[in-house]
């Protein structure tokens, strides 16, 4: 269900799907309701057109961004947008920022220094420590873009929306026969010396992915549709066997040297939605109804 209009997320995002939209958008099919347990930057979100959205991730500082920006979105962008000149854009304004960031408590403060760390920090990472703290360096780019029209896409397209920051467990769990969900979880690392960036202080790892597995599985029987992505490899083929499965090479920056740039094979695990069988008390409803 691909929306009309192809459009970009406001945040800089490691994994992003935008430019995978075009081949994504094949396998979700039509529902009332797109469920996201790892929404990330937001990209699927922005381009399909579902009636409503359930967006989830566990990064509660994401959330609380695209919360206000849901409900107060002309003082998030106004007041974000002082946060992107030529002063704010030096080394040592970015560092009071981030130190600013992380003893701060204040859920609209986070929420637009969140932003700002996002568009001035080194390649747009969101990474935290052990102790919970934002540690991405300054990014020293020239003049960092403030994402003024998408911000107001996404707070437009947000009405929409309904946010959570939970566990992806309870999201898979809670969805209801007719759904569609898609998955995007951190994705497994392509070689053992790879490891999982610390998008979170919760990790993810094979356990988790395995888990993912079985709960599309069991969504998949109670009449949910699940697509999951993720790197193509053995592992990934073995815990998504029940899927069909849909493999692709995209374009992956594996490295700061731009020769080292290449393709990497990405997987669609597509669990189509099984037909569930009528109770007896929804048979005679129908046969009332016909």
């Amino acid at each position: 269900m691909a929306a009309k209009q192809k459009s970009r997320a406001f945040l800089k995002w490691a994994g992003g799907k935008y430019n995978l939209i075009p081949a994504l958008s094949g396998h979700l099919p039509a529902s009332d309701l797109l469920i996201e347990p790892f929404v990330g930057a937001g990209s699927v979100f922005l381009n399909t057109d579902y009636s409503r959205y359930q967006l989830n991730d566990i990064n509660a500082d994401l959330i609380g961004l695209y919360q206000l920006l849901k409900t107060q979105y002309e003082s998030v962008i106004a007041d974000a947008r002082n946060l992107f000149t030529p002063q704010t854009n030096q080394r040592d304004a970015y560092l009071q920022f981030r130190l600013q960031f992380n003893q701060s408590s204040d859920s609209y403060e986070r929420a637009l220094l969140f932003l700002y760390l996002n568009r001035h920090g080194y390649n747009g990472l969101c990474r935290y420590n052990l102790s919970g703290k934002f540690n991405v360096p300054f990014g020293s780019y020239k003049k960092p873009y403030f994402p003024e029209a998408e911000l107001y896409f996404f707070a437009e397209k947000a009405q929409k929306a309904e946010f959570s920051c939970t566990g992806y467990e309870q999201i898979m769990q809670q969805a209801k026969t007719g759904d569609v969900i898609y998955c995007d979880p951190p994705y497994v690392p392509l070689s053992k010396t790879a490891s999982f960036t610390s998008y979170a202080r919760q990790g993810f790892d094979l356990d988790d992915q395995a888990q993912l597995a079985n709960l599309a599985e069991q969504a998949q029987q109670r009449g949910v549709a699940v697509v999951i992505s993720n790197h193509d490899t053995t592992w990934t083929r073995k815990i998504y066997q029940q899927a069909v499965l849909h493999s692709l090479q995209v374009n992956r920056s594996i490295s700061q040297k731009g020769a080292s740039r290449g393709k990497v094979a990405e997987l669609f695990a597509v669990y189509q939605a099984m037909l569930v069988p009528m109770t007896p008390k929804l048979a005679v409803l129908r046969q009332k109804v016909g």
